[in-house]
């Protein structure tokens, strides 16, 4: 197994460059985290509202790191049989049959089907296994149940599995890994315990603005300024589901496809649909748009009529 102790080759002033090469806008909050993640080689719990990049960190530290991403997407109901192994039985029973005129005594079946050959391996086991150190993005677990998550803290502590048909797998390479919350529930002390902490708010104007002349170039300057402003403005809104920076991005890019260099009422009104996915939402933002485009700075023609 690695050494938990062994110290990263990336320094911490290239994680911002490593980052931003990868097309991640960051912080120095978020670039000290994630060295401090792979120096201490200890999992990162992100935090923060829906749609702020928390999953993309994982994506991109694959990328910097050069290695294999491995997802487990948490959801309600989740047990650690989908997270762990599955014994594929249909490809069992289809082996019984075949050798079932061999001369094989029933250890030797059991033996043989239980096997590698038939294992189904789900996330956590294919990073416990991989033939490199890999990025385990543990996403959204606030979504599965208390009873996941402790059995979440048995597989952080120790890195090994224990199949009964087979025996205790131990982990050759320790995963580096990222957990990521929306804070639909609060999770338990002693899994923060394990981690290192980071949180991730909405952006300020200037970094939503730098990130979406990144993700969607040849937009136009003054667009991508009044899409920034619009957006900033909306957060401050009493909604079911504030919008995020995936929001920003896709209304950036539905306003390019439209050839739009600038917003008007009626087009917001049109393309509210990109950035708002509740009814409430729409029919409060639809009442108070014009005091919105006011504060944006964003003017109906027909307003001025």
């Amino acid at each position: 197994m690695d050494n938990p102790q062994s110290k990263h080759p990336i320094k911490l002033n290239d994680i911002g460059a490593l980052l931003q090469s990868q097309g991640y806008i960051t912080d120095p909050s978020v670039a000290m985290s994630v060295f401090l993640s792979l120096q201490l080689n200890k999992p990162l719990l992100i935090e923060g509202p829906a749609g702020v990049g928390k999953t993309e960190i994982a994506k991109v530290m694959a990328r910097v790191l050069q290695t294999d991403l491995i997802r487990l997407q948490c959801y309600e109901g989740l047990d650690a049989t989908h997270a762990l192994y599955e014994w594929n039985y249909q490809r069992q029973l289809l082996h019984l049959k075949m050798v079932e005129q061999e001369k094989l005594s029933v250890d030797e079946k059991e033996k043989t089907i239980f096997s590698n050959n038939f294992l189904m391996k789900r996330p956590l086991l294919q990073a416990i296994t991989h033939n490199r150190q890999p990025v385990l993005l543990i996403d959204e677990v606030d979504r599965s149940d208390e009873e996941f998550e402790s059995f979440l803290l048995e597989v952080l502590s120790d890195w090994q599995i224990t199949i009964p048909e087979i025996g205790t797998i131990s982990a050759t390479h320790i995963p580096q890994v990222i957990l990521t919350s929306n804070r639909t529930r609060e999770l338990s002390e002693a899994l923060r315990r394990r981690c290192l902490y980071l949180y991730i708010d909405y952006p300020d104007f200037e970094k939503e603005w730098q990130i979406v002349r990144e993700k969607v170039p040849g937009i136009d300057t003054r667009l991508a300024e009044q899409i920034c402003y619009f957006m900033a403005q909306l957060r401050q809104l009493k909604l079911e589901k504030t919008p995020g920076i995936a929001e920003t991005l896709d209304w950036a890019m539905a306003l390019c496809a439209l050839h739009i260099d600038h917003l008007e009422k009626t087009i917001v009104e049109q393309t509210l649909g990109v950035v708002l996915k509740d009814w409430h939402d729409t029919r409060q933002v639809q009442i108070s748009l014009s005091e919105l485009l006011d504060k944006t700075g964003v003017y109906s023609k027909l307003d001025n009529l």
